[in-house]
């Protein structure tokens, strides 16, 4: 069942609400080197135009500036409903050099999952995670 069948996508849609992330998306995240790759795919079809409107390459640089990337960079994936970030230097030099705990970055994209979001309160009932 699509949100738009339902009614969800015509109710009140200029009443939000703000979320993280993580209730619109999952994350995956790669390394190679001092360099981060993360990709975010949506749970569902309907969250990917609010997923490019605000899930921004500015917003992310942001989010990880006490990383202090180089040059953050998304890559969008529209067939999958998904974008990929490459976050530069964020890996105090890589998992050969670094002497941080995660010097892989596997829990970056758990900390991009916190980033908020506004979406209508009418899709409360198709977000995941708790309510």
């Amino acid at each position: 069942m699509n949100l738009a069948s339902t009614g969800a996508m015509s109710d009140n849609m200029t009443v939000t609400m703000s979320v993280p992330l993580d209730r619109l998306a999952h994350g995956r995240t790669g390394d190679k080197g001092n360099r981060s790759n993360i990709s975010v795919i949506a749970w569902r079809e309907e969250f990917w135009p609010v997923l490019l409107a605000q899930v921004t390459e500015e917003r992310v640089a942001a989010l990880f500036a006490t990383r202090q990337p180089t040059r953050v960079q998304r890559y969008d994936l529209p067939l999958l409903h998904a974008m990929n970030f490459v976050l530069d230097d964020v890996l105090d030099g890589g998992v050969n050099s670094a002497l941080n705990l995660d010097s892989h970055g596997k829990s970056l994209s758990y900390w991009l999952m916190s980033l908020t979001v506004e979406v209508p309160r009418a899709w409360a009932p198709w977000l995941a995670g708790p309510a």
